[in-house]
């Protein structure tokens, strides 16, 4: 984690506490040292910003992670309906590759 860039961000978030690429940042920046922080900050997100379609396929992983199959089920769902509700094609993709990846290893389990 670069603690530099972290400290940044976080002064970004409190002159501005309702954007979401920060809070994104922020989150995906914690997945690299501290996973309960990086759940908090993706859970901010899912919650306050839910048509920011980039944190479904992380928060889904880091569900995936820690071994929160419900979560992780609902969130690549809900994610997959957002990529579809705005026409984002990359993220759809993305995330049905990663749900069918999940289901395979969950099945496996």
């Amino acid at each position: 984690m670069n603690e530099a860039r972290l400290a940044q961000l976080l002064a970004f978030l409190e002159e501005d506490p309702y954007d979401p690429f920060t809070t994104y940042a922020i989150a995906t920046e914690y997945l690299k040292s501290d996973i309960e922080k990086a759940r908090y900050y993706f859970e901010i997100l899912l919650q306050k910003h839910p048509d920011y379609v980039a944190t479904y396929y992380h928060a889904a992983h880091l569900y995936w992670d820690l071994n929160l199959h419900p979560e992780a089920v609902q969130t690549f769902e809900q994610g997959i309906a957002k990529a579809q509700e705005h026409q984002d094609q990359l993220a759809l993709r993305e995330l049905r590759s990663a749900y069918e990846q999940y289901q395979f290893e969950v099945d496996d389990d």
